[in-house]
């Protein structure tokens, strides 16, 4: 495979990850505190990270918003700062599975994805996921900051990549196959 083409499938990838913006289930997570914010949850001062979570594997993002004029603006940006450190996970994620799928595929698998691998990927960025929600907030009583917790199952990532019409088979088969292992080695070196 060419370099540039390496080039063009990582960063749609990443593109197309960016744009899976989807959080489900509202149970708080498990994550252990290594920031040391004083009364904060776990899971504010651990960050954004991809774990495992009630036997499942699990995309969290967290991040914060100063204090605002209006209180409604400041939930609204430190959610949509949280999504946006998912989409990150989502997007390093994906950038992994589309480095193992050129690895690994076949010759004739190599040249159908050098020629329609980022038509998909860009595909699957049009894609819009249903039960996107920021499933935790906490706002820190000394500085004003309110603190938001976006989820995403790997599942539900898969799931909806899954269905994208437009996409090759081979590369359908390789991320539902080998998606899980690459989310396990990437969660095992803790936050992002």
């Amino acid at each position: 495979m060419s370099a540039l083409t390496t080039r063009t499938t990582r960063g749609l990838a990443a593109l197309a990850a960016a744009t899976l913006l989807a959080v489900g289930c509202a149970s708080q997570p498990t994550i252990e505190s290594d920031l040391g914010l004083e009364n904060a949850p776990d899971w504010v001062n651990q960050g954004t990270a991809m774990v495992f979570d009630d036997d499942a594997r699990v995309f969290y993002g967290v991040d914060s918003a100063p204090p605002m004029d209006s209180l409604s603006l400041q939930r609204s940006t430190a959610d949509d700062r949280a999504r946006a450190e998912v989409a990150r996970s989502l997007s390093a994620w994906m950038e992994v599975v589309a480095d193992d799928y050129e690895a690994t595929a076949s010759a004739s698998e190599s040249a159908l994805s050098e020629a329609q691998v980022s038509r998909q990927i860009r595909a699957v960025s049009e894609v819009n996921l249903t039960g996107t929600r920021i499933i935790a907030r906490w706002r820190d009583e000394r500085s004003g900051d309110i603190h938001s917790l976006a989820r995403i199952h790997l599942d539900e990532v898969t799931a909806t990549l899954g269905s994208v019409e437009d996409m090759n088979a081979g590369l359908r088969s390789h991320i539902g196959q080998r998606g899980p292992s690459i989310f396990d080695r990437m969660a095992e070196g803790g936050a992002l």
